[in-house]
């Protein structure tokens, strides 16, 4: 029996938000650009005031450090492609070109799903065995933890990466997006992906479910820990100390957990929609959150532009 003709795809058309006009595009271009270039700024504030200051120098700020550097290369990886594609849509992207993109996507936001585990275990050392910390906090545990979240989120992004792109694609090449993700990139596959959706699935619920759990089941020693406290204001101090990473970790499991762990959707606009918030919005809120919740950070900031620290 003769195949039927079909023409093997060489790059994709991104659909992005080319369904609203040019006045609506570009109001979305100013915003993201803004909401962009304050997330490097950030970030890279972050990284600076950690690295001069000694006071910084501790397993916490080393993890939000390192979380600093994935956030950033996280959306370097998208947003400026978005940004060109608001300016003048229906961009083209060739198929190696969207496989980099997605390998680099995935590599970084699996590293992060994976350091805010972490991070939520140093916040358990610390209150629930604070005269051990240093101890089993040291440099050595600190480092094997930072590199096995980007060994977990390279390995991801390559069992991922070689899955969707070993799928034959054939005439169909818009994206569904704005940039190339797993879901989208199947819908434009020319053979049978249940297969593929099921390992995406299985994947998706170990990247995101697993450290999920790690971090709750911390965070109900950390609270069991701190309501057994006599003093209120160590009861409070506690509570303050983790204010700032459960905040980062509600909204980017959120909505992260909301786009890949729910059922397939035929909206595609909301979906598009959705992935703004944990793409663009949630990587300015981890320097911002830890910058105006947090005492020392400010602290050190004030002290790096020769001000006096807040009393």
């Amino acid at each position: 029996m003769s195949r039927p003709n079909f023409t093997v795809v060489t790059e994709f058309t991104f659909e992005g938000f080319s369904i609203f006009g040019w006045h609506h595009r570009l109001i979305f271009f100013v915003v993201f650009l803004v909401l962009y270039l304050l997330t490097l700024a950030s970030n890279a504030v972050i990284l600076t005031v950690i690295y001069i200051s000694h006071q910084l120098h501790t397993p916490m700020y080393f993890f939000l450090g390192v979380l600093s550097i994935s956030e950033t290369c996280y959306t370097v990886a998208i947003i400026p492609r978005m940004l060109s594609s608001l300016l003048m849509p229906q961009q083209t992207i060739s198929v190696p070109g969207c496989a980099t993109q997605l390998f680099f996507y995935l590599t970084f936001g699996v590293n992060n799903c994976f350091l805010l585990a972490a991070m939520g275990y140093d916040r358990y050392v610390a209150i629930c065995s604070p005269l051990r910390y240093s101890v089993i906090m040291g440099k050595r545990a600190c480092t094997h933890l930072a590199s096995g979240s980007w060994t977990i989120g390279l390995s991801t992004a390559v069992i991922q990466v070689s899955s969707v792109f070993s799928l034959p694609f054939c005439d169909a090449n818009i994206i569904s997006h704005f940039f190339c993700d797993i879901r989208p990139l199947m819908k434009l596959a020319c053979a049978d992906t249940t297969i593929k959706e099921f390992i995406t699935l299985l994947i998706s619920l170990c990247v995101l479910v697993l450290p999920m759990v790690l971090i709750f089941i911390s965070y109900v020693l950390i609270v069991t820990t701190i309501l057994k406290m006599a003093s209120a204001e160590g009861r409070k101090k506690a509570f303050a100390t983790c204010a700032s990473h459960l905040t980062v970790v509600i909204v980017h499991y959120g909505c992260t957990s909301f786009i890949y762990l729910k059922p397939k959707s035929q909206n595609s606009l909301q979906d598009r929609l959705i992935s703004v918030t944990y793409t663009v919005i949630t990587p300015l809120l981890n320097p911002v959150v830890y910058s105006l919740r947090n005492k020392e950070v400010k602290d050190a900031l004030l002290r790096a532009l020769g001000r006096k620290p807040l009393s």
